[in-house]
């Protein structure tokens, strides 16, 4: 699995805060880096961050974002803010003897914080020491009834795709389609595609459909190889729905699945065809549709 370099990582997030909040922001912060040498004043420091350094969103350019690949893959720092970076910095630099010592601070934290706090905390988890020692707190977070931590959970966050077991990871992704969250925003969605999953959706769409409503084209994103006799008629459903992205959709699952009908069906639709083959069609085209009309 993955792990950073935390000495990179810090100077990477020290530089994209210097950015964001002023000199005596990061004077602050350094002496706190300095200091919080007990789990008391790393708390308070911790809790004090957006006073001190403010709460800018980080200027991310497109530099940044290989930068932030190359330290950790799927690593994305776009979105973050100035008090959200000083507190990973703080929890990057937090002193500890041994794994089980930083798990058992981390955890008194997460027991006690606030919903920024817990957002900057579970962002931070790819990122951290000991990542294979996160697992059961990021399944806790599967569960969250927080909307803004949830998202930071499953959006443009690697650790689930790197760690999750399949069942979790399937929560995962359920959850984000009954919430109504951007699907092709989580990572590595295509590389976890499973079975059980494709068909758990294609049942939820036979729910849908027989209750007279719609469901995100994004769905079917699961579920392009797993296409077989009984989720076939589906997608044969989604080629007659006045919906274009529905129809997107399915020639989508087509292009991607082996069954035979699906590649007839696909020669079918000649221009819809083109455009997947030019990536002028792709899941994340039609989830960036998505969420537009949702906006």
């Amino acid at each position: 699995m993955p792990i950073a370099d935390q000495e990179s990582v810090k100077n990477f997030l020290t530089e994209l805060l210097t950015r964001a909040t002023t000199p005596q922001g990061i004077t602050w912060l350094e002496k706190q880096l300095a200091e919080a040498q007990t789990e008391s004043k790393f708390f308070q420091a911790f809790s004090m961050a957006p006073r001190f350094v403010g709460k800018k969103k980080l200027e991310i350019t497109e530099a940044d974002l290989a930068a932030a690949e190359a330290l950790r893959p799927g690593f994305n720092p776009q979105g973050w803010t100035a008090d959200q970076a000083a507190r990973t910095l703080l929890a990057l630099s937090l002193p500890h003897q041994s794994p089980e010592e930083y798990v058992r601070t981390l955890d008194k934290l997460f027991a006690t914080a606030d919903v920024n706090e817990l957002v900057a905390l579970y962002a931070a988890l790819p990122i951290l020491p000991y990542p294979e020692k996160h697992i059961p707190r990021i399944a806790e977070g599967v569960r969250t009834n927080m909307t803004l931590v949830f998202e930071a959970v499953a959006l443009q966050n690697p650790y689930p795709h790197d760690y999750l077991p399949e069942e979790a990871w399937n929560q995962l992704v359920l959850k984000s389609i009954f919430t109504s969250r951007p699907l092709y925003r989580i990572y590595g969605l295509e590389n976890r595609r499973n079975l059980k999953l494709a068909q758990t959706l294609s049942d939820f769409a036979h729910e849908r459909w027989a209750a007279g409503r719609t469901l995100s084209p994004e769905v079917w994103r699961n579920v392009g190889p797993f296409v077989d006799e009984s989720i076939w008629p589906d997608i044969q459903k989604l080629f007659t729905q006045p919906n274009e992205l529905e129809q997107q959709a399915a020639a989508l699952v087509c292009a991607e699945s082996n069954y035979p009908e699906a590649k007839t069906m696909l020669d079918t639709v000649p221009d819809l065809k083109a455009k997947i083959a030019s990536d002028e069609l792709t899941w994340d085209t039609i989830g960036e549709a998505v969420a537009a009309q949702t906006v």
